[in-house]
């Protein structure tokens, strides 16, 4: 079975059980193979530190005391000897030590061998020599011990001192290694009973674990197929967790986005086809007249249907331009252009456009700016700025555009004195499809979309921009664009000769 097959409340499962078998695996491992080992490792370093604090104490008034407390403690027989095998002290312990027996041609053999080995030498002995062969439990009765297997070890330290005099020492010390097998059985024993408990617990916590961690992301994966089919309304509710919260609050915001670019996308197509149905109305209306009464074929009629087929031009147009820049769609066409000029004849174009209106169109430059950048993509940036002004100025139809230069960038801004924006929605006014509201002060001199336009073009050219407003008190639109570097360069020059 695949574990990509799985889900993951059972894949949770799998690698929690999995991870308590291999700490049960290890635990076997190290309380049955390796005991034997660790505890003959640990009897050799204890005798090994023994024999180091008895010969750092070697000329010590009171190193009798030191080493019955040593052999009472760690269950270790000592003998210190000086150089010519006189036994200065010594502890006993153990029955049948072998050390406390040892003639002194063995002494002197392993004394050579501890200097050989840098002071200290250890060796293991496995006692033979103490096998009782005669014994024989078939004389006993009852559960009598079993014969003598010659297993049991004992470990010999030997450690040669020299004392501060020059003398030489000897320090002989002998522990027992017990067999560890019965130890091993009981362990054995007791893992048992101990793999049985933990394996329930751990099947038990994995499955407990699983179905917690699991629960709530399976809810938010339910939720989100809902979302998929379009129920814009669904509520994620993940919790438990701080990623997971986290994860219901972005769906949660998803969600809420996805329902509000959806009925702003149906707005949208109603206005369009509103916008699309007047002039095909007008069209279809003024040449049925112009078809059907003699004396309608006028020079005013057809210009009607010429105004209407460009209307539709121009609505189309920014339906293409505005999917272009939503899917960068076409290369940039870079250059360095006067951006005042380009400001000033895109103002007077558009008040010739509006001459049968009450609208006036100012703009203030303190100098000519350059830029570069794509000079028709800019102008239709000024452009809709503009129509937007114009749709949306207040009673005196006043429209400013100020440009300012300053710390190597142009700043234009666009005033108008209409109704103005509230606060809370001037965030939502560059988006798709949205609109402040459906009535406005004067028709429409653009397609409605000339906002999203103007975000889409500012932004492929990097491009500060921006709106500040309040509710009755007009509108400002700005975008800053960095000069042209010989501009800059030619500022620079200025500045230093001041």
């Amino acid at each position: 079975m695949r574990l990509d097959r799985l889900g993951i409340k059972w894949k949770l499962f799998f690698y929690i059980a999995l991870f308590a078998g291999m700490m049960i695996a290890v635990l076997w491992i190290f309380q049955t193979v390796f005991l034997d080992s660790f505890y003959k490792y640990i009897k050799t370093e204890q005798i090994v530190s023994a024999a180091e604090t008895i010969g750092q104490n070697i000329e010590n008034s009171e190193l009798q005391e030191l080493v019955s407390r040593i052999a009472q403690g760690d269950g270790i027989c000592v003998t210190v000897s000086d150089g010519s095998g006189n036994l200065l002290c010594s502890a006993d312990v153990l029955p049948d030590c072998l050390i406390h027996h040892m003639p002194l041609p063995m002494l002197a053999e392993f004394r050579d061998k501890a200097l050989a080995n840098g002071g200290t030498y250890v060796e293991k002995f496995t006692r033979e020599n103490l096998k009782n062969a005669e014994y024989d439990r078939e004389r006993f009765r009852g559960p009598a011990p079993p014969p003598d297997r010659g297993m049991s070890e004992s470990l010999v330290c030997v450690k040669s001192v020299m004392g501060g005099d020059g003398a030489e020492y000897t320090v002989l010390l002998n522990s027992t290694i017990s067999p560890v097998g019965a130890t091993v059985d009981t362990l054995r024993v007791q893992l048992i009973w101990v793999t049985a408990v933990l394996l329930l617990l751990a099947f038990a916590l994995a499955l407990f674990i699983s179905r917690k961690i699991s629960r709530p992301l399976i809810n938010l994966n339910e939720s989100a197929k809902r979302l998929a089919r379009g129920e814009y309304g669904v509520i994620f509710e993940g919790r438990g967790y701080r990623e997971i919260v986290q994860l219901s609050d972005t769906l949660n915001t998803a969600a809420f986005e996805l329902s509000r670019v959806e009925e702003l996308r149906r707005e949208l197509i109603s206005n369009v086809s509103h916008d699309l149905r007047t002039p095909l109305t007008m069209i279809i209306g003024f040449a049925e007249v112009m078809r059907d009464l003699p004396g309608e074929n006028t020079p005013e009629n057809a210009q009607v249907i010429i105004d209407e087929a460009a209307r539709l031009t121009r609505l189309v147009a920014d339906l293409l331009d505005l999917s272009k820049l939503q899917s960068n769609a076409g290369e940039l066409n870079m250059s360095t252009f006067n951006l005042t000029q380009s400001i000033r004849g895109t103002a007077a174009r558009l008040s010739a456009l509006l001459e049968r209106e009450p609208v006036t169109i100012t703009f203030d430059a303190d100098e000519d700016a350059y830029v570069t950048a794509d000079e028709l993509q800019i102008s239709q940036v000024i452009y809709n700025l503009l129509a937007n002004a114009v749709t949306h100025t207040g009673s005196d139809a006043a429209i400013g555009v100020i440009q300012t230069v300053s710390d190597g960038s142009v700043r234009v801004e666009v005033r108008d004195n209409g109704p103005g924006i509230p606060k809370e929605q001037l965030p939502y006014i560059w988006e798709r499809y949205y609109k402040v509201d459906k009535t406005h002060t004067r028709a429409q001199v653009g397609s409605g979309l000339g906002l999203s336009i103007v975000k889409g073009v500012l932004e492929r050219h990097g491009a500060g921009y921006g709106a500040e407003s309040e509710s009755g008190k007009g509108c400002i639109f700005w975008f800053s664009l960095p000069l042209s570097k010989e501009q800059q360069k030619s500022g620079a020059c200025a500045e230093e000769h001041r």
